[in-house]
C-alpha cells in the first residue's frame, strides 16, 4: 500500500471519529434545548457528516487523476506577426513523489502535452518535492514531452532540496540542486537560472526570461534575480516564468512584461463553489489575470499544477495543462 493511500485512510478514520464524537455532542445538546429527539438528531447528522470524508476520498481516488486541458488566448500589440498563433503550453508543479506510484497518469499528462502539438512548453518550478531521486522513475516518461521550440523551465521553492532530511529549511542543498538541474538536461529539458532564451522566426523575436524562486515568504528560499535575468532582452516581447505568482505584485518592474507564468498556489487543491482558501492567502492564486491598458496590457498565468503537497487530494481543482495561444494585435 502507497504512502499517500495509508494517509488517505488515516485521515478518513481520524476524520470519522472526531464526526461522530462531535455529532454525538452537537445531538445530545439539541435534545437538551428542543423537542427533537436524540436519534432523529444523531442520524440526521451522520448523514451530513459524511459529507467530508466523501469528498476526501473523491479528491484522491477520482479528481487526482483527471487531468484538464485549458485553452487561453492572450493579444498583445508586442506579438511579432511571425508569433501570431503560437501555441505555448504552460505546466507548473509536477511534484514527482506524488507520482511515484501514478506512473500511468504522468504517461496520460505527457500525452496530452503532446497532443496539444505546442510549439514550446514552459513549466514554472517545483519539479520535485523532497529529492532528486524522485526522477529515478519519473525522467523516461518525462524525456518524451516534445515541442518544436524546447521545453523550458525554472527554479521552484521545492526544488532547492530544502526539504530533504526531514525538516524544512530556508537554506538550500546546493549539491542536491545541482543534480537536479543536471537531470533535467539529461531529459532534454532546457533550465533558466536568472537567464534569458530568444526564440526566432523569420525576422521576428520573442524572449524567454526565467527567474530563480522569488518570494516574500520567510520560509522558501529566494535567489531570483529579474534584473540579471533579463539583460539584453529589452524592447521584446518577453515571457516571464517565476514560480511565484506574489513576485508579480511585489516588483512592479514585473509588470513591463506582457506575460508572467507561475504556479506555485495549486489553488490550495480544494475549490466548493468556486470558494478555496488559496483567496485568503493570495492576491493571484489561479488562471489569467490582466492589469494595464488595453494598448499595454500585462498578463499573469497561474498554473494550479499537476502534482499535490501535504494531502494527495484535489477537490474541485483538477490538474491543469494549460494551452496558451498568442495572438498580434492588428
Amino acid at each position: 500500500m502507497s504512502i499517500e493511500l495509508t494517509t488517505v485512510i488515516i485521515l478518513l478514520l481520524a476524520a470519522s471519529v472526531a464526526l461522530t464524537l462531535l455529532d454525538l455532542a452537537v445531538s445530545g445538546l439539541l435534545t437538551l434545548l428542543t423537542s427533537v429527539p436524540f436519534k432523529k438528531a444523531f442520524l440526521y447528522g451522520l448523514w451530513s457528516l459524511l459529507v467530508p470524508p466523501l469528498l476526501l476520498a473523491y479528491g484522491h481516488f477520482v479528481e487526482i487523476d483527471d487531468i484538464r486541458t485549458v485553452e487561453v488566448s492572450i493579444t498583445h500589440p508586442q506579438v511579432p506577426q511571425a508569433f501570431d498563433g503560437y501555441r505555448i503550453v504552460h505546466i507548473s508543479d509536477l511534484h514527482l513523489r506524488s507520482f511515484q506510484n501514478r506512473l500511468d497518469v504522468l504517461r496520460k499528462a505527457v500525452e496530452i502535452i503532446n497532443g496539444t502539438k505546442p510549439d514550446l512548453v514552459l513549466f514554472t518550478g517545483d519539479l520535485i518535492t523532497i529529492s532528486p531521486d524522485e526522477l529515478d522513475k519519473t525522467a523516461p516518461i518525462l524525456s518524451r514531452v516534445k515541442a518544436d521550440d524546447g521545453v523550458w523551465s525554472v527554479i521552484g521553492n521545492h526544488d532547492y532540496c530544502t526539504h530533504i532530511g526531514g525538516r524544512m529549511s530556508v537554506k538550500p542543498s546546493h549539491t542536491q540542486l545541482r543534480r537536479l538541474l543536471e537531470r533535467q538536461r539529461l531529459m532534454g529539458w532546457n533550465v533558466l537560472c536568472n537567464e534569458n532564451h530568444t526564440i526566432v522566426r523569420d525576422e521576428d523575436t520573442i524572449a524567454l526570461v526565467g527567474v530563480e524562486n522569488v518570494t516574500p515568504s520567510k520560509h522558501f528560499t529566494s535567489t531570483g534575480d529579474l534584473d540579471k535575468a533579463s539583460a539584453g532582452t529589452e524592447g521584446m516581447f518577453r515571457i516571464l516564468m517565476s514560480h511565484d505568482p506574489q513576485h508579480w505584485s511585489m516588483n512592479p518592474q514585473a509588470h513591463s512584461y506582457p506575460l508572467t507564468l507561475s504556479g506555485h498556489t495549486h489553488c490550495c487543491q480544494v475549490s466548493l463553489l468556486g470558494l478555496t482558501p488559496a483567496r485568503f492567502i493570495y492576491t493571484h492564486y489561479d488562471g489569467l489575470y490582466q492589469e494595464g491598458t488595453a494598448s499595454d496590457p500585462h498578463f499573469l498565468h497561474v498554473n494550479p499544477g499537476l502534482g499535490e503537497t501535504l494531502l494527495p487530494v484535489r477537490i474541485g481543482v483538477p490538474p491543469e495543462v494549460t494551452l496558451i495561444v498568442l495572438h498580434a494585435k492588428q
